[in-house]
This record gives C-alpha cells, sequence and structure tokens, in this order.
C-alpha cells in the first residue's frame, strides 16, 4: 500500500514545472536577435550562441547524471539554478552586446546551468509516476516550452523589458528570476523510498507483460546497443530541425512577411506572435499530449507518427511563412512536434533501457539535442546569410522524415 507519510507525489509536478519554467529560458534567445542583428550582428553569430548555450546545455547534462546518485536531486537543481542565474546576471553586468560576453555568460554558462537542472524533474518523476511515465515526463518538460512564451512576451510585448529597461537590464533581471525558480522548485526534488510503490501499481505491472519485462541497462551497456545510435539519430534530426525553426521564428517569417506585403512594424508583430504564442503554446502542449499519446499508442508508435507528420510540416512552411494565418498555423504544428520530443525521447529511453538507470542513461541520448542544436541552428544562419531560409527548412525536413524509417528499425534491446 502507499506509504501516507511520504510527500504527496503531486508536488513534484509543482517543482518540477517551477523549475521548467526557467529552465525555457534558453527558448527565448529568439527575442534577442533583431536587437542584436541592429546592433551589427550577422544572423549566423546570433545563432552560435543559441548553439553553443544548447551544447552547453547537452554534455552538461551527461555530467550530471553521472553525479544525480551522489549529489542527489535536490544539489543538481540548486547547483543548475545558481549557475543558469549567474550566466544571465553576468551577461547583463558585464556582457553588452559583446559577441563573446554572450557567447560565454548566456551560451557556454547558462546552457550549463540548464544541463545541470533539467534531468532532476525527469528522473525524479518517473520515480514518483513508474505508473504514467509518459504522462508525468510530459508534464515535467512542459514548462520548458511554456517558459519560452513568458519569457519572450515579458522582454517583448507584455513588459517592454528590451525597449524600455535595455538589453543588459533585461538580462540582469531574468538572471535572478531563473535562480530564485529553480531553488523554490528544488524543495520538492526528493527521490521516494527505494520500496515505494503507487497504490495500485504492482497489480498493474504483474499483468503488463512489456512492463515486467524490462530489463535494466547501465550506460556502458546502453551504449553498445544499435538501438541506441538509432533513437540518437532520429533525435538529431528531429531536434535539429525543431531547433533551427526556434532560432529563425522571428528573422525568416519577417522577411517572407516583409515580401508579402507588411510593413516592418507589421511583420515583425506577426512573427512575435508566431513564437511566442502559437509555437510556445504548442511545443508546451506537445509535450503533455504526445507523453499521454504514447501511454496509449506506445513510444515508437508515437516516434514514427510525430517525425513523419514534422518532415512534412517543415518542409511545406517554406510556403506557409509568408502568409499570416499560415504561419500560425505551421508555428503551431511544429511547435506542437518539437515539445513530443521531450516526451518521447526520455520514455523510450526508459522503456528500451529501464527506469531505474534513465536519470544516468537519457543524458547520453540527450546529447543528440546538443548535436542538432549545433546543426540545426548553424544551418539556418548560414542559409539565411546567404538569402535561402527555404533551403534550410527543406534539408531539416527531410532529415526528419529520415528518422522516422530509423524508428521503424528500432526493436526492443536485450542483454
Amino acid at each position: 500500500m502507499e506509504n501516507k507519510k511520504v510527500m504527496n507525489r503531486g508536488l513534484v509536478v509543482v517543482g518540477a514545472i517551477l523549475i521548467q519554467l526557467a529552465l525555457g529560458a534558453i527558448y527565448a534567445w529568439s527575442v534577442f536577435t533583431p536587437s542584436l542583428v541592429a546592433a551589427g550582428w550577422s544572423k549566423e553569430n546570433t545563432q552560435w550562441v543559441f548553439a553553443i548555450g544548447l551544447a552547453s546545455f547537452a554534455i552538461f547534462m551527461v555530467y550530471a547524471g553521472k553525479k544525480l546518485g551522489t549529489w542527489g536531486p535536490q544539489k543538481l537543481s540548486l547547483i543548475g539554478g545558481g549557475v543558469l542565474g549567474l550566466g544571465y546576471l553576468l551577461a547583463g553586468l558585464l556582457g553588452g552586446t559583446s559577441f563573446w560576453m554572450l557567447l560565454i555568460f548566456i551560451g557556454l554558462v547558462g546552457g550549463a546551468g540548464i544541463g545541470f537542472a533539467y534531468v532532476v524533474p525527469i528522473a525524479v518523476g518517473m520515480r514518483w509516476f513508474p505508473d504514467k511515465k509518459g504522462m508525468i515526463t510530459g508534464l515535467a518538460v512542459a514548462g520548458f516550452g511554456f517558459g519560452a512564451m513568458l519569457w519572450v512576451k515579458l522582454a517583448g510585448e507584455w513588459g517592454n523589458l528590451i525597449a524600455s529597461l535595455g538589453l543588459s537590464n533585461t538580462f540582469t533581471i531574468y538572471g535572478i528570476a531563473f535562480a530564485l525558480m529553480v531553488i523554490i522548485g528544488a524543495l520538492w526534488m526528493k527521490f521516494p523510498p527505494a520500496d515505494w510503490k503507487p497504490a495500485g501499481f504492482e497489480a498493474k505491472q504483474a499483468s503488463d507483460a512489456k512492463t515486467a519485462s524490462v530489463k535494466e541497462f547501465t550506460s556502458s551497456e546502453m551504449l553498445g546497443k544499435i538501438q541506441f545510435y538509432l533513437v540518437f539519430l532520429t533525435f538529431v534530426f528531429s531536434a535539429g530541425a525543431g531547433l533551427m525553426s526556434i532560432g529563425l521564428m522571428k528573422l525568416y517569417p519577417m522577411e517572407a512577411l516583409q515580401k508579402s506585403g507588411l510593413t516592418d512594424m507589421e511583420a515583425s508583430a506577426v512573427a512575435g506572435t508566431a513564437m511566442a504564442v502559437f509555437f510556445s503554446l504548442a511545443n508546451g502542449l506537445g509535450r503533455i499530449i504526445w507523453g499521454l499519446i504514447s501511454d496509449r499508442l506506445g513510444r515508437k508508435n508515437s516516434i514514427i507518427i510525430m517525425t513523419a507528420t514534422q518532415g512534412i510540416i517543415v518542409i511545406l512552411f517554406t510556403y506557409m511563412a509568408g502568409t499570416e494565418i499560415l504561419l500560425y498555423l505551421g508555428a503551431t504544428l511544429i511547435g506542437f512536434n518539437f515539445g513530443g520530443n521531450f516526451a518521447l525521447f526520455p520514455t523510450i529511453t526508459a522503456d528500451t533501457f529501464g527506469a531505474k538507470n534513465v536519470g544516468q542513461n537519457y543524458p547520453f541520448v540527450f546529447l543528440a539535442y546538443g548535436v542538432g542544436g549545433i546543426l540545426g541552428p548553424i544551418l539556418g544562419g548560414k542559409m539565411g546569410d546567404l538569402g535561402n531560409f527555404p533551403l534550410a527548412f527543406t534539408i531539416s525536413g527531410i532529415a526528419v522524415l529520415t528518422g522516422t524509417i530509423l524508428t521503424i528499425l528500432v526493436r526492443p534491446a536485450t542483454k
């Protein structure tokens, strides 16, 4: 029976969402790029800060996964919040519009902070909700997607922070806010007792042959399996396309909308709404809904459906970006499927290689996000400087469809 003295597991969800809202800061980067381009940055340089942030995030997440067992989830969360907050604070105090300062403080340091904290809500959530892994993972990472909308809008239309206070002060305010939110969320980042199970879970587990047959793989064992590489490459292609879209969701639609007759101000407002509202809301909802879908259809089937539709939509986006209604539709669909990555890849890792070690194993899978985070945005930035954003989306869409084929080839791992 469930131990009534154990912490209410609903608090884990509250803490996870609060932490992820702050960590979603990395997706708000696009709101700063027009100001930096106006200050003399190339489009490619704006994407380098974003790309280094993503790579740092993924690399430090592997280190955090290794330390999860010894440091514990609470300590990792606190370190992550402190490092993330410090990065943005220093960017505000020392960075200004300096490329190298922002690359270091927001890209490298900020990304490291996100990497330390990100794995915690996923690992803790799966321990508290072994009966609903897809649902809890979706909820745990939903804040990451919704966070983009919050920080973009506060810097822009809602709070006008950039316009009224400037970039540096906005970075400073954000750094303080990020640190406080993660510190508060860390209060509930604790593993349940070793023998704890939710009410009714043991009976369900015994009747579920798939759950009962899952073997626990160590990270080194997982890295020797072909399944890991199939999942990894699929994640590279899917994440890369989505991250490129995020990095360009302001610049590319603005350019396309201006060509269709809108003024600079009108195009900026429409593109900002596409990113901050449609993409961001769908990104957050996609994490929850794809998690729920995967609890019913299974992770593999869900990833096949998600990548197949995403590949097609990313290719079609080149025909949608210049029309307001179609832009909103494209941003919504790309954001929805992109969000699904973060509910589906942790859970397929747990289902394929065991839930017990997911905190150590998933960071290796998540390195794919770092690889995609470099390839996707840099491809988009280079194509933008060459005046050919559509080719970047076409290449990315084809890559995502390749991931669909790789996922079809995935079979259960055996020792």
